[in-house]
């Protein structure tokens, strides 16, 4: 058996909340949206992403819902909308040679979708994260990493940032908290934390989306 090196352009957003055409979408391999697509979760809104999704040349196009993407808590049917990438809710894919697991919750929010109680009943959800993950998505930051919010307060979740000691995935793409955007290391774990999201505090779609690179080794064709 024998192995190429290749190196994987990840393209990552999150938190578009139906503004997603004002975005310049860089090239890449794989794209990544870490849920809010929508603005007030409508199936229209998810109708039109679709559509935009199907434009975008990438060859794998990956997607979690959000506290905004109501549709997807409200009617599981709502999955079949997406004909142009692939849901993820508490499930993975494999994506070349690369595991990537998403999942749509986050401790308790105001009165939106995917919400869930701090402690044990968010904890369940993260405990399903198998070991191996290469690229976890989650529409919510790890406490402490990507989730400080105007106030300076960190909104993120314990029990995430548990389960990424756990996992230790090689990259954990998020969103939800507007102010963390960015890329965050965690060295201790060589985690890096991506928090895409692409509107600011204002709404207002003006964080670009973010590339990450990955060299993989991927198996090649026996030679005659």
């Amino acid at each position: 058996m024998k192995f190429d090196e290749t190196t994987i352009r990840i393209v990552c957003l999150a938190d578009t909340h139906s503004l997603h055409e004002k975005l310049k979408i860089p090239d890449g391999d794989i794209l990544i949206h870490a849920g809010d697509f929508c603005g007030h979760g409508s199936p229209s809104e998810v109708i039109r992403f679709n559509a935009w999704l199907g434009t975008l040349p990438h060859l794998h196009k990956i997607v979690i819902a959000g506290n905004h993407d109501w549709p997807f808590e409200r009617d599981p049917a709502a999955r079949a909308l997406l004909t142009n990438a692939t849901y993820l809710q508490d499930s993975e894919v494999t994506v070349m040679g690369l595991r990537i697991y998403g999942s749509p919750w986050q401790p308790a929010f105001f009165n939106w979708a995917f919400n869930l109680a701090r402690g044990e009943e968010i904890r369940r959800k993260w405990d399903m994260i198998p070991e191996g993950i290469d690229i976890l998505v989650t529409h919510g930051p790890p406490f402490g990493v990507a989730d400080k919010v105007e106030d300076g307060s960190n909104a993120g979740c314990a029990d995430l940032l548990r389960a990424l000691e756990r996992v230790r995935p090689k990259i954990h793409v998020c969103g939800h908290i507007h102010s963390g955007y960015g890329s965050h290391e965690i060295q201790r774990l060589s985690v890096k934390v991506i928090n895409a999201s692409n509107c600011d505090e204002q709404y207002r779609a003006v964080n670009p989306p973010i590339v990450v690179e990955l060299k993989v080794n991927l198996e090649r064709e026996h030679e005659n």
